[in-house]
């Protein structure tokens, strides 16, 4: 089951994430309306592009409640592309895109414990670019805010199983937490929620 909602052109998006997906003996239906398009449905996979319009899309639908219940219970696999991993976290308040539309709530699925940003990029020493870094941007998210965020660079994944959050891809992820130095994660570094706080603890 694909949800397309990030996208402008839906029908589009679908058939291109169909015809990718085909030679894979993946077959993709479309989530155009509620819960009931879920039932049977084995994997959702959530695509990219803006995240804001992605999330006013699944409350007008009121999907949230569903896919968490479903993802939480074991029944349904969650695949998250971008926008669509932005709302694995708690919020979307870690996403880099601009609020083209406005959501009834930055609350998201919170399918983990973590805030993520998507496309993580280290400053170039020789750009000109005068705005802040993403460093920055996730420092004055934890101004405001005490969970801790992984920044996860390009080609890089989360596999949740259970408890362990693993880092998948050859890139390493930050690791941002409230009042600390960031910490490097390799890949293959596992992840795992403290039970105490909510905060996740990396071993490798």
């Amino acid at each position: 089951m694909f949800a397309p909602y990030a996208g402008k052109d839906r029908d589009a998006y679908t058939s291109r994430v169909a015809e990718r997906l085909g030679p894979m003996s993946l077959e993709t239906t479309q989530l155009r309306h509620g819960a009931n398009d879920l039932e049977g449905a084995d994997v959702l996979f959530v695509g990219g592009g803006n995240t804001f319009r992605l999330l006013k899309a699944l409350y007008e639908r009121e999907l949230l409640e569903p896919i968490r219940r479903k993802v939480r219970s074991g029944t349904l696999l969650y695949i998250g592309s971008s926008a669509g991993t932005n709302i694995a976290a708690p919020t979307i308040k870690t996403t880099n895109d601009m609020p083209i539309v406005q959501p009834p709530s930055f609350d998201a699925l919170g399918l983990v414990r973590f805030q993520i940003n998507p496309h993580y990029f280290d400053p170039d020493p020789n750009s000109t670019h005068k705005g802040e870094t993403r460093e920055q941007r996730i420092q004055e998210f934890h101004e405001e805010n005490e969970t801790p965020v992984i920044g996860l660079r390009e080609g890089s994944a989360l596999l949740v199983e259970d408890e362990a959050i693993t880092l998948l891809g050859e890139k390493t992820a930050r690791l941002f937490r409230r009042g600390a130095d960031a910490i490097e994660l390799s890949a293959g570094a596992i992840v795992i929620p403290s039970r105490e706080d909510g905060a996740e603890s990396p071993s490798q």
